[in-house]
């Protein structure tokens, strides 16, 4: 298993991106976490095999069609312990 953090920027909030983005990760089998951040930007923390991840990385770069992406920026994430399941905070 890896883990990725991803920040998305663009026409990401009020778009049900974070909705969008949980139905992408279970249908990929993705655990992890999708939150809004105070700069417009969205946050997802995903955690899978490399192929799950780069699925869900070709997702987040389109992602839901109402949305309007301009870059994600991608980081390893060190998390020591294997997520039970893909969430939404606030």
């Amino acid at each position: 298993m890896i883990t990725k953090q991803f920040f998305i920027f663009g026409r990401v909030q009020g778009v049900g991106f974070r909705f969008f983005t949980l139905q992408e990760a279970s249908k990929l089998g993705i655990k992890g976490t999708v939150r809004n951040r105070i700069d417009g930007s969205v946050e997802v923390i995903a955690q899978g095999t490399e192929d799950q991840i780069s699925l869900m990385r070709a997702w987040l770069l389109d992602g839901p069609q109402i949305a309007k992406v301009e870059r994600v920026v991608e980081n390893n994430y060190v998390e020591t312990r294997e997520l039970e399941r893909f969430s939404i905070i606030g």
